[in-house]
């Protein structure tokens, strides 16, 4: 069994100053999870085999074996990818701005933007999760909590000055997330009618509207200006 397979992938991952051959094999580690994700897209999880991985990558399918443990393991990797770069990227957006509606905005732009980006991922996370062991099914789940609570402190933020009607704010950022999974889940259809900016205009406008209060509206107008 390759070491840390229980804990969080994140966790696994080289980072700044480690020896150089640690951040090689994490390199190679993403491009083998990229591989996959496209491939477990693409042909589904069950029909990619890991030879199939392993030749996309360039490496013999033997060699794979030296950085994953098995396809379970990739799928884990796959979906845990997806989780860090909400995690990464919506607090990077969030730096610096300190209006809730504002930062309201940029969660949902960003949020919605990396599931454009990775699609596949995040249709494999509603069809191929379950075939993840209970343990590591639970650890995604933990994740997508921790990551929607990004997006629920924002609404909290924005409850707590006046701007948004008393909701729940979990629920609310959970609408939110199915709302930007939706580009993914039907992409076949929509992005033939719009761009992705369009979408994420369209339901903001929608979403806001929703939860305004009109001191809120009055200073969404104010900030148009």
């Amino acid at each position: 069994m390759s070491a840390g397979r229980g804990a969080p992938v994140s966790a696994r991952a080289a980072g700044g100053g480690q020896p150089a051959a640690t951040r090689l094999t994490a390199e190679r580690r993403a491009q083998i999870t990229e591989a996959a994700g496209e491939l477990f897209g693409r042909r589904g999880y069950h029909a990619a085999t890991m030879r199939d991985i392993a030749l996309r990558v360039g490496v013999s399918p033997g060699l794979i074996y030296n950085y994953v443990e098995d396809k379970e393991e990739l799928l884990l990797l796959v979906l845990d990818s997806l989780l860090d770069a909400y995690a990464s990227s919506i607090p990077a957006a969030l730096a610096g701005l300190r209006d809730p509606l504002a930062r309201f905005a940029a969660a949902v732009d960003t949020y919605c933007r990396i599931v454009a980006e990775r699609p596949e991922a995040t249709l494999l996370a509603y069809q191929e999760s379950r075939s993840l062991r209970r343990s590591l099914r639970e650890h995604i789940k933990r994740r997508e909590v921790e990551t929607n609570a990004l997006i629920a402190d924002c609404i909290s933020d924005g409850i707590a000055q006046g701007l948004f009607r008393p909701v729940d704010a979990e629920l609310t950022a959970y609408r939110v997330v199915m709302m930007a999974h939706g580009w993914a889940l039907k992409t076949w259809r929509l992005a033939g009618r719009m761009t992705i900016d369009d979408y994420i205009a369209d339901s903001l406008e929608m979403l806001l509207g929703a939860l305004l209060t009109p001191l809120g509206a009055q200073r969404r107008a104010e900030a148009a200006r």
